[in-house]
């Protein structure tokens, strides 16, 4: 506590009182009695000396009362700091061990409740133990005598004189340390005293502090409160001095200013003001623009705002950059469309082989806008597994419309204000993304992809899913208000195009939102003529390669695309022959020899040995295993369900890291058939002395669903008659308690993994027959499709009547 707010905190004494406030002896009064127990009183951020009277401000109620009785009984008490000042009930080990016994000099009540308490500190003590903390605490402790030096040498004196200049620097560049303070300081003699005093006024960290009062050796007192005085008047000098640099600083821009307004004025009078010719600009190109009214007025008046500012302010910058973007803006500014239907056929049929169904909804789509001349019909989203072509099929429609193409990515977007944009207040301030995109293209009705709608994310920055509501909404896009713009944007000429792998991401209100068109997988034979019509040219011309120079044999096509891939879409297909031609260019370069046509053989050779064997159709030499279809967001694919008994009291255990919702159809299918074990020539004995294990392999790979329910249902049947399944058939469907088979989703990508797999049979729901019908004719070639509505169905016809050959006796 320095001199200053002693004095401050002493208003209420008289002026003999104040007195107390000089240091003084530290010597124990003896008049008052050492107790016994010595009462604590723990105090946040400040040190008690011995000879320093020193003002406390006390507000807790242990402490309040501990003050009350110590003056009403004239008692000494033991002033000793927290080591962390935010405790409000410390114990021992939140003190420190070294403290000071002081005596209270005066009390001042104040408003709060709190009081003020002038003490004076007498002499050190060790804290041994704390023996009671009611009402207050109380601790055995012992006291210390001061060492005092037998001899004062040379270097004792310099010690004293070099402390003392130090404390007297400090007090003179410190401006809240007293002047005062140097006059007491030069005038004690007496050197503990000193020490005391010094520390006790100085601004010193509370641990230094603390170091002191605990040191009991007076030189090396000294040395230490030498070292600390040293390091605090070098940073008190470092401070004068960076504040020295920042007032030139100042002083530095406000001659610039002075100049800035002066050469303004001569520009002014020579007609050459750069400034002038800066709003000319603006104002004349604003005169161009085709915006409306509302948005005329809003831009002279922040024009107006703009002249009114300092050119060398914050302001003026973002001021400006405001009125440029709104500027450059397209308002009103629209390309002109060409709906030549017949243009746009020829063009999706160029850039994407197959996807009829969404080429003839595209179609349907664009000559919707050609008869309306607007655009209030629902957002197209298309939807399938990566690497099918959505985002491609966005930009064949731009080109067939002749309309400038914007894209955004929402993949792992988060915050809406990418959407919405930036308030003006913020530093830094920018519109949304997509009002970026307009002001980039010039155009206010381009085809719009917003790209992995179904990956957006949410934090504490907002919803961004919830901002694209206004977007996407037909019936409120015209009136789109950006945060940046603080008016409304019209939207409602933009085309856009959302692409997504999957809706269970999507909220619902944004999904209602949508038109949705899938856009499913390729077969072989389809990926086959892409990879012939548009990856291998692509990839030729990007690796400077020429047509002479190497030729694809379509059976190394075929070996890339069965042995090298494993997706819906051709993204690693493609990679995979950009790989391939990489390796003959640099055979080129090196002039190795090499085969112009390249075979199956040669595929290996480049790639290695194949990264994937797709699931094939596995024997039916075993009871309890049956192939499913399964369909996943990298399109469709085939898993064997494994049933196997073992003696016990009718456990079932699921393996395979399957979801909660196809746990339920293994718990369904198995009480369907203890429910019907008769029809299935079971005995009804068998489920308490076996116990089911069902498990789909690949376990580390998560699965649910309730498309495999009569899968696992056939599977258990299997395992309790021990009796195979008929070959190269595969089911999917859903069941229910009473048997009944229902409709599931993913049909075009589970019959593309059957063809995958060599499947001839499949059994579908009757209520998924529809989806068959709209199938390609190339893709269902081959397959025989048997539809059943009920598990009774299914039985006779897949379970066959000869047992297994390593059949177990089921008793």
């Amino acid at each position: 506590m320095d001199i200053d707010n002693i004095l401050a905190n002493s208003l209420f004494l008289s002026s003999d009182e104040k007195d107390l406030l000089m240091p003084s002896d530290a010597e124990l009064d003896p008049n008052v009695p050492l107790p016994d127990l010595l009462s604590l009183l723990p105090l946040r951020n400040m040190v008690i000396f011995p000879g320093i009277v020193s003002p406390i401000t006390v507000g807790r109620g242990k402490s309040i009362q501990l003050i009350h009785e110590a003056h009403k009984n004239n008692q000494y008490v033991g002033a000793i700091t927290q080591k962390q000042p935010q405790i409000d009930n410390p114990k021992e080990n939140d003190l420190f061990p070294v403290g000071t016994i002081a005596q209270i000099v005066k009390i001042i009540n104040l408003p709060d409740g709190a009081i003020s308490v002038i003490v004076q500190g007498k002499k050190r003590f060790s804290l041994q133990n704390v023996v009671s903390d009611t009402p207050y605490l109380q601790a055995k402790y012992e006291l210390w005598e001061e060492n005092q030096v037998a001899t004062q040498d040379a270097e004792f004196d310099v010690l004293v004189v070099s402390i003392k200049d130090l404390a007297v620097r400090i007090i003179e560049l410190e401006a809240s340390l007293s002047p005062e303070s140097i006059y007491v300081i030069k005038n004690i003699e007496d050197t503990p005293l000193l020490i005391n005093f010094i520390v006790a006024n100085i601004h010193l960290p509370l641990t230094d502090r603390q170091k002191v009062l605990e040191i009991h050796d007076q030189k090396e007192q000294m040395l230490l409160l030498l070292d600390l005085l040293t390091r605090e008047l070098q940073l008190l000098e470092l401070k004068i001095h960076i504040q020295g640099k920042v007032k030139v600083d100042l002083d530095q821009q406000q001659r610039e200013y002075m100049l800035q307004q002066q050469m303004k004025a001569i520009q002014s009078e020579l007609g050459n003001n750069q400034l002038d010719q800066e709003f000319k600009h603006l104002a004349e190109s604003a005169q161009k623009k085709q915006w409306g009214e509302d948005v005329a007025k809003i831009f002279d008046r922040e024009l107006k705002k703009l002249e009114r500012l300092n050119p060398s302010s914050v302001e003026y910058s973002s001021q400006l950059n405001y009125l440029y973007i709104l500027l450059d803006l397209p308002w009103n500014e629209y390309t002109a469309d060409h709906f030549d239907l017949w243009k746009a056929k020829k063009v999706l049929d160029k850039e994407h082989f197959g996807l009829n169904q969404v080429k003839e909804r595209l179609l349907e789509h664009l000559s919707v806008l050609k008869l309306k001349k607007d655009l209030k019909s629902p957002i197209i989203c298309l939807l399938g597994p990566p690497g099918v072509g959505k985002t491609s099929l966005g930009k064949s429609i731009a080109l067939a419309l002749n309309r400038k193409y914007a894209r955004m990515s929402l993949g792992g977007l988060h915050d809406e204000a990418e959407i919405r944009g930036h308030r003006r207040t913020y530093i830094g301030a920018m519109p949304g993304r997509i009002i970026q995109s307009l002001r980039k293209i010039k155009s206010a009705n381009p085809v719009f992809v917003l790209d992995e709608i179904d990956k957006l994310g949410i934090s504490v920055q907002g919803d961004p899913a919830s901002a694209l509501l206004e977007v996407l909404d037909p019936e409120q896009n015209s009136t789109f208000y950006d945060n940046f713009l603080e008016m409304e944007f019209d939207l409602s000429k933009v085309m856009f195009i959302a692409t997504a792998n999957t809706l269970m991401t999507v909220s619902p209100a944004l999904r209602d939102r949508m038109e949705v068109i899938e856009v499913d997988g390729y077969v072989t034979e389809e990926k086959l003529s892409i990879a012939q019509k548009h990856l291998i040219p692509k990839q030729m011309v990007e690796n400077g390669l020429k047509k002479s120079q190497l030729t694809f044999n379509p059976e190394a096509i075929t070996e890339i695309i069965e042995n090298y891939t494993r997706e819906s879409g051709v993204r690693e297909l493609d990679k995979c022959i950009a790989t391939v031609i990489r390796n003959i260019a640099k055979k080129i370069v090196m002039r190795e020899s090499y085969d112009k046509v390249l075979r199956k053989e040669g595929i290996k050779e480049i790639l290695g040995s194949p990264k994937y064997i797709h699931e094939k159709y596995q024997g039916n030499e075993y009871a309890g295993v049956v192939t499913g279809l399964a369909w996943t967001t990298l399109g469709g694919d085939i898993l064997f369900i494994e049933t196997s008994l073992s003696r016990g009291t009718g456990v079932l255990t699921l393996t395979g890291n399957l979801g909660a919702v196809m746990k339920e159809s293994a718990v369904i299918a198995l009480e369907y058939i203890k429910a019907h074990c008769r029809n299935f020539n079971i005995s009804h004995e068998v489920f308490n002395r076996w116990n089911v294990h069902v498990h789909v392999p690949d376990g580390a790979i998560p699965k649910d669903g309730p498309s495999a329910g009569l899968t696992i249902l056939t599977a258990m049947i299997s395992a309790f008659t021990q009796k195979k399944v008929r070959p190269r058939i595969a089911m999917t469907g859903e069941i229910t308690l009473r048997g009944k088979i229902l409709q599931v989703g993913g049909i075009r990508e589970k019959i593309l993994a059957a063809k995958r797999a060599d499947i001839v049979d499949i059994i579908l729901p009757v209520s998924n027959k529809k989806d068959i019908e709209e199938v390609d004719e190339l893709l269902v070639k081959g397959l025989n499709f048997i539809y059943v509505d009920d598990v009774s169905e299914v039985i006779p016809m897949v379970i066959l009547e000869e047992q297994v050959k390593n059949a177990q006796v089921i008793d």
